[in-house]
């Protein structure tokens, strides 16, 4: 890399929360103080009409086991914990408070690993859909709040590994992807049917179509504003990629190329991998990665790095669409932008 990378780091010694800003599953009564980590690695001049010089993402909350899959509704902010089966909500003024629990397995058997829900997603008539790791399945939240609708659990007959990801399209249908990580004993256990991590849809009408079977963990995606282009996380440390797929009129996508490869920041120590992703109004993509957030222009650019100082899981747009909530390790934390996230994102 040739360009100069300018790193700024803000760093408030001593800073601490209330426990009751967690997972007391009571409201807050009061905002405690916020500490501001990390900072912008700043790679391209570009990256200031995104991302001010001096923008700090500051800890909304923290104590979860890993947090994931935030998604902006009504107002608020919803996120799971995927090792404790819940989706918690954030809100400004009222803190944050338990939302859904189970989130992600509904099984009577106790099991370990990840069985929470973790991507979260809400279509135009404002439902909400997870990923259910436990459960196995793409799952919408019933009326009563409380119970789900299955959207789609299976590929040819056999239940799908552990649903991650998922996107909502304005037509009804939902493209997810599949690997293991919500399955107890990974790529070895014994309740796997499906040999591969898919890329999928599930179209409005139940059909489910194989997408891409060639990824070895296929993450985060998202679309471009036009809807031209499907992006795709690869989570894989020994090759830390990011897709770019052709959709075509119908939906289909072909055409599967690197985007860009992380593989190196991963060699170089940087924490997490290629994860969940959001896309803004001018098609800039916002993905987590090794060290933080990733900027990438349209073209594939690396503009610049928001550093969180944690392994960063996903990322969603709030607020008026100018904020980019992050999901970092056990905390949540934001950043102010100046910039807005596309519908849907």
């Amino acid at each position: 890399m040739t360009k100069t990378t300018t790193l700024a780091f803000l760093l408030l010694a001593g800073a601490s929360f209330s426990a009751t800003g967690c997972h007391s599953g009571d409201m807050q009564t009061k905002t405690p103080a916020r500490p501001l980590v990390g900072g912008v690695e700043r790679l391209d001049p570009a990256l200031d009409q995104l991302v001010a010089p001096d923008a700090r993402p500051e800890v909304l909350s923290q104590g979860y086991k890993w947090s994931e899959g935030p998604v902006w509704t009504h107002g608020a902010l919803l996120f799971s914990d995927v090792p404790n089966n819940v989706i918690w909500r954030w809100h400004e003024t009222e803190g944050t408070r338990e939302f859904l629990r189970p989130s992600g397995y509904t099984g009577s058997v106790p099991r370990g690993g990840e069985p929470g829900s973790n991507g979260l997603a809400v279509d135009a008539a404002g439902r909400l859909y997870m990923c259910q790791h436990g459960d196995r399945r793409i799952a919408r939240l019933a009326p009563d709040g409380k119970s789900f609708e299955t959207v789609a659990d299976r590929y040819e007959n056999k239940r799908f590994n552990s649903p991650n990801d998922l996107v909502v399209r304005p037509d009804g249908d939902v493209y997810f992807t599949d690997p293991i990580y919500g399955l107890v004993l990974h790529e070895k256990d014994p309740a796997r049917e499906i040999p591969w991590s898919g890329v999928y849809r599930a179209r409005a009408d139940g059909h489910v179509e194989l997408l891409d079977r060639t990824l070895t963990f296929p993450n985060g995606l998202a679309f471009s504003p036009d809807g031209k282009t499907l992006y795709v996380a690869v989570s894989d440390p020994a090759r830390a990629i990011w897709m770019a797929y052709d959709v075509d009129d119908k939906g289909g996508v072909k055409g599967g190329r690197v985007f860009f490869d992380a593989t190196a920041f991963v060699k170089a120590g940087k924490k997490g991998l290629p994860d969940g992703m959001k896309i803004d109004v001018a098609g800039n993509i916002f993905a987590t990665g090794p060290g933080g957030v990733f900027v990438f222009s349209p073209e594939g650019t690396h503009l610049g790095t928001i550093v969180t100082g944690e392994p960063t899981a996903n990322c969603a747009f709030g607020d008026d669409g100018s904020t980019l909530y992050m999901t970092a390790n056990d905390k949540l934390t934001r950043i102010r932008l100046k910039t807005r996230g596309a519908v849907g994102q």
